[in-house]
């Protein structure tokens, strides 16, 4: 799967189909992420057509990494987001399934307990 290096992006926007290109996916399918996620365009051109800025090819790029390479569901991917962007979640494991996700949290307060002993 392809993944965007951001430090390699040199313009201030990118279109559509230039952003589908660099995570070689289908133009329809951002629109659909766009639609599902909330994400807001930073600007369109006089034709309507959206020019993705550098913060949302990011946030594109991250939607990209959970669903396509991680395997969540659109619901899952959303709750991801969610904590992350509550601070809820400190980091993100790469083969963790939403379906897993209650007992990671669970295994993490045993951990800080267990920890808690070692002291």
């Amino acid at each position: 799967m392809a993944k965007i290096e951001i430090k390699s992006l040199t313009k201030l926007y990118y279109s559509i189909g230039e952003v589908a290109k660099l995570l070689d996916v289908n133009a329809s399918l951002l629109r659909f992420w766009e639609r599902e996620f909330e994400l807001s365009v930073a600007k369109k051109n006089n034709k309507g057509n959206r020019l993705y800025a550098i913060k949302e090819i990011i946030e594109i790029n991250t939607i990209h990494e959970l669903v396509k390479v991680q395997g969540y569901t659109i619901e899952g991917a959303k709750i991801v987001l969610k904590e992350n962007k509550s601070g809820k979640q400190k980091t993100t494991t790469p083969s963790i399934r939403i379906g897993d996700a209650e007992i990671i949290v669970r295994l993490e307060r045993i951990k800080e307990i267990l920890l808690g002993f070692k002291r």
